[in-house]
């Protein structure tokens, strides 16, 4: 693999894991005059969530693709004398614009990062649980009931990379698009005499005077079949989206020795384009019809022009500088009229709702497992260790109705009964009692 391929990387799974929050403490006040002091078991600190920041200086997520784990500090417990305990440092990781971030296993995505300096929570720190001091009742003056910490949200995204720039240069290998770009921008891409020089994208930025500029990348080129990810095809098309005018680099002499002429590159380009994504074809168009410093290209360029009146063309020589600041011009102008680009396939941004929950009771040889967001983190914020804490969750959980659920699916007494990390042997509830766990 070259250095040019390890630089650059445009995809990455990572594993996230946010800090769990604190557990609440059981204490009472102990002072010297008085004897029968209340509760003051202060609360744990929230966990700390993992944040992605937009950060305009990152091209690449090299730095992200071969650490695989990130985990974010857990909030501290809660102690005596009503002290809280101190909440989880957040965890901030840094990606470059047009970061798109999926779940692994939906599929779906969470966020689309675009806009420098934005933030967004992508997985969620756990909150501290609540100290003996909040459960004192009239009927309880000395409650042994805390709350453990919620665990952090822990979730495994894919991250893709859609390099953000105003004109993106489209073309068969070999039709001098690193060359264009060279003597377009302030880009210095590698240059060769066979196919894929280019290799990963380049951006240059091109200056038309003080006041006037704009990006331009050179993409991996496309051939045949680069839709369904012939050569570097997907590649190229994953950045090509978001491109908000397309520049087509034709060889104007490529016929007179083995590739394609003019017209027929344009289809190719054209067809592939459309074949990945139909809304390309709305996208504003330039050609650049290059090499016109060779013998034979005013003929082909002739034909060209015949072949598509419609089109904006500018004929120049990359390699000389023929007709190069036109061409900038041009680029400029057309970019001026040229609407914002929203990728149309990526509409909808998925975040679950925290209320969201649906219970599920299922059946497996060796007993049942009950699943649901809201009952899995009752069993993880619940201090078995306390009695009355016990006499808590069961009285919740009845009046979530995962007993009743549990009889209607079938459940008999004495079957066991598993949720999250909690396994218990079913006993049915009595009128006069709480169901036992």
């Amino acid at each position: 693999m070259s250095n040019e391929r390890r630089d650059f990387v445009d995809t990455a799974k990572i594993h996230l894991k946010a800090g769990n929050g604190g557990n609440g403490a059981v204490a009472f006040r102990r002072e010297k005059y008085v004897p029968a002091g209340g509760p003051d078991g202060g609360d744990g600190g929230r966990g700390g969530d993992i944040i992605f920041e937009v950060d305009e200086g990152l091209r690449t997520l090299l730095h992200l693709r071969y650490h695989h784990r990130f985990k974010a500090e857990n909030g501290e417990n809660g102690s005596n004398k009503q002290r809280y305990g101190r909440d989880g440092a957040d965890l901030i990781l840094r990606v470059p614009p047009g970061t798109l971030v999926r779940d692994a296993q939906s599929g779906q995505l969470i966020a689309d990062l675009v806009t420098p300096g934005t933030r967004r929570v992508i997985a969620r720190g756990g909150r501290g649980g609540r100290g003996n001091m909040h459960f004192a009742t009239s009927q309880n003056r000395a409650p042994e009931i805390a709350e453990n910490g919620e665990p952090g949200e822990e979730r495994i995204v894919v991250l893709e990379l859609r390099l953000l720039a105003d004109v993106g240069l489209v073309g068969l290998p070999n039709a001098g698009k690193s060359t264009l770009l060279s003597v377009l921008s302030n880009a210095h891409p590698r240059i060769g005499d066979y196919p894929f020089t280019t290799l990963t994208p380049q951006l240059g930025m091109v200056q038309l005077d003080a006041e006037r500029s704009f990006v331009l990348a050179d993409l991996p080129g496309l051939i045949a079949g680069a839709h369904e990810g012939a050569g570097l095809g997907l590649d190229f098309l994953r950045h090509i989206a978001r491109t908000r005018v397309l520049l087509f680099v034709l060889d104007m002499v490529a016929a007179l020795g083995e590739g394609p002429d003019p017209i027929e590159a344009y289809r190719i380009l054209d067809r592939e384009l459309s074949l990945y994504d139909p809304a390309l074809q709305d996208r504003p168009r330039v050609v650049a019809a290059n090499k016109m410093d060779l013998p034979g290209a005013e003929a082909q360029l002739h034909a060209f022009l015949t072949a598509y009146p419609d089109l904006t063309v500018c004929a120049l020589s990359a390699v000389t500088h023929q007709c190069v600041d036109e061409l900038r011009e041009t680029l400029f102008r057309v970019l001026q009229q040229a609407p914002p680009i929203r990728d149309e396939r990526e509409t909808e941004v998925w975040t679950p709702s925290l209320e969201e929950d649906v219970l599920q009771i299922e059946r497996q040889p060796d007993g049942w497992v009950v699943r649901g967001r809201a009952v899995e983190r009752l069993v993880a914020m619940t201090n078995f260790d306390h009695e009355q804490s016990i006499e808590r969750f069961q009285h919740i959980l009845e009046r979530m109705g995962v007993e009743d659920a549990l009889r209607r699916a079938g459940v008999q007494e004495g079957d066991e009964v598993r949720i999250g990390r909690l396994a218990f042997e079913y006993v049915q509830s009595q009128p006069d009692r709480e169901p036992s766990v």
